[in-house]
Order: C-alpha cells, then structure tokens, then sequence
C-alpha cells in the first residue's frame, strides 16, 4: 500500500472509512448526466463508506429517471450489503451495459439502501457532488466518487487488490 495521504481542512481520508462499510445520508446535491441528459438529480443520497474506497453514492428511485433503465440479468454479490442487480442505461444512441446497480433486497443494517440506484461514475458523461464534477475511482469494481474532499490513496487501481 503507499502511504496514507494526510487530510487537510475539510477532507477525509478513506482510510479513515470504516470496514464493515457505513452508510450516511447525504444532503449533497447529487447529478448524474449521460448522453447529455440528466438521468437523476437528487437531494436525498445515501453514501457508502469503506475503508480505502472513495463513496458510493446512492440515489432514491424516486430522483431517478428509471425509463432510461432496463433491467440486465448481471448479479454480483457484497459480503455486507447482499446481493446486487444490474441495469443498463439508455440515452438516445448511447447505451452503458450493466453501469447501474441496486440491493433490491439488502442485508440486515444496509437496509437504507434499498430502492436506491448507484452508478459507476465512469460510464456516464459526468456524475456532480454539488457543483463539483467527481473523478471515477480506477477500476470500475467500486464505482467510488473522488471530489477534492476525499483523499486516498484508493483501491482499485492496477496493484492495489491486494491492500
């Protein structure tokens, strides 16, 4: 692992996220845009925090425009959270094969994150935290969120499976 990165004023270190992940309600705006269209745009977020990752945003069904998700047949499962299924997104001609997932039925004590969504930042054109456009974690197997609020160093990049 390289060293953890000292936070400053008003950052977090994911090293400081704790393992079993948490989950916190968010009162950020949260934007995801694909194919020029915003797809969600929400006030009522839950994030999830894991040691070493960035946050997972989750967003209510309900602040999702769930018309431009179809159900894949994708499954993947969380030791914590349970498991997860899978939705492509469809924006006019530009389709992201499996770029959302939700825990339809979540494990004891991730129960907030039912009927939420989540999507991996970097198959959309641009996923916001307020006003602040956020980086993808490397990877694509946490779908972390990284704002100029949160320091690493992040797993899930090439050489970091094995932190």
């Amino acid at each position: 692992m390289r060293k953890r990165i000292e936070p400053g004023p008003g950052q977090e270190s994911v090293w400081d996220y704790p393992r079993p992940p948490r989950v916190e309600e968010s009162d950020r705006r949260i934007r995801i845009v694909f194919n020029g269209e915003t797809i969600a745009d929400s006030t009522n977020a839950v994030r999830v925090l894991e040691t070493s990752h960035p946050p997972a945003y989750y967003v209510p069904v309900e602040d999702v425009k769930m018309a431009y998700l179809t159900p894949t047949n994708r499954r993947t499962f969380c030791e914590f959270k349970g498991a997860a299924s899978y939705y492509t997104i469809e924006v006019g001609d530009k389709t992201a094969e499996n770029a959302a997932w939700a825990y339809k039925t979540p494990n004891k004590g991730y129960e907030a994150i039912k009927d939420y969504i989540a999507v991996y930042p970097s198959q959309m054109d641009a996923c916001y935290v307020d006003d602040e456009q956020v980086q993808p974690q490397a990877g694509d197997f946490y779908g972390g969120w990284i704002t100029s609020e949160i320091v690493g160093p992040f797993k899930g990049g090439p050489g970091t499976w094995g932190w």
